[in-house]
């Protein structure tokens, strides 16, 4: 659970997130990484759920890409998943998720905004741009993900073992990445959940922001035409 700056909320979330899944009977553990929050946030979830949460500090802002990969370096389970700490998805989605894992032994599990059954207020300029994004990765990785970034995500052991060493994106490309990766070291069984966004996005989209975006995607795309090899100990799978 990566977290920068979200104030006492995120103690909320772990806390949301831990009753959920023990509710749901799921032995599970929770890592919140804080990705040099400046807002003293890591200090709320200091003696909080011994044995069940661990809280890794990283020393500057990097990122959540790096602080999703720290998180997920120091994951134990035979499923391993993040989720944004602001708590606009509902952590009570994790839960549902691994039913949704165990049910269908799914690569990759993904929350979208595009799913028939989600729930999120959603712009028309923010749409365009999301179809028209989705059309460029399709375009450039032949990669029929409908939503790549959309902050929950749930994943097999193996596919982390396979993807977690050749993962290097620190910001927006990282959700990206993740998929391009398992996709070229033979996973493909990428299941569509629905959520719930408990905010309204702005009505328009910063052109820094989708600059970046845009930088960030091309690079990733750039560095994979360029090494053109295998996943290391890659086996196909899913």
């Amino acid at each position: 659970m990566p977290f920068f700056n979200p104030g006492p909320v995120v103690r909320t979330t772990v806390e949301r997130a831990a009753t959920a899944l023990a509710g749901a009977g799921v032995d599970a553990e929770i890592i919140a990484v804080c990705d040099g929050a400046t807002d003293g946030s890591e200090k709320t979830l200091e003696g909080l759920l011994p044995g069940v949460l661990q809280t890794v500090v990283l020393d500057a802002n990097y990122g959540k890409g790096r602080a999703v990969r720290e998180g997920m370096a120091r994951a134990s389970g035979a499923l391993v998943g993040f989720i944004d700490a602001d708590g606009d998805i509902p952590p009570e989605v994790l839960a549902r998720f691994v039913e949704r894992a165990r049910e269908t032994g799914a690569a990759i599990l993904f929350g979208s905004k595009r799913h028939r059954e989600s729930k999120a207020e959603v712009p028309l300029l923010r749409r365009a741009s999301s179809s028209a994004y989705r059309l460029l990765v399709r375009l450039l990785f032949n990669l029929s993900v409908p939503d790549t970034q959309t902050g929950v995500k749930l994943l097999r052991a193996e596919v982390l073992d396979a993807v977690l060493p050749e993962m290097v994106e620190e910001r927006y490309a990282f959700d990206l990445e993740l998929f391009v990766l398992a996709q070229r070291a033979g996973f493909r069984d990428f299941v569509e959940m629905p959520v719930r966004l408990d905010k309204r996005y702005a009505s328009t989209v910063s052109a820094r922001g989708a600059g970046t975006i845009l930088s960030d995607t091309l690079n990733l795309f750039w560095r994979f035409r360029v090494r053109r090899g295998s996943v290391r100990g890659s086996t196909p799978a899913g």
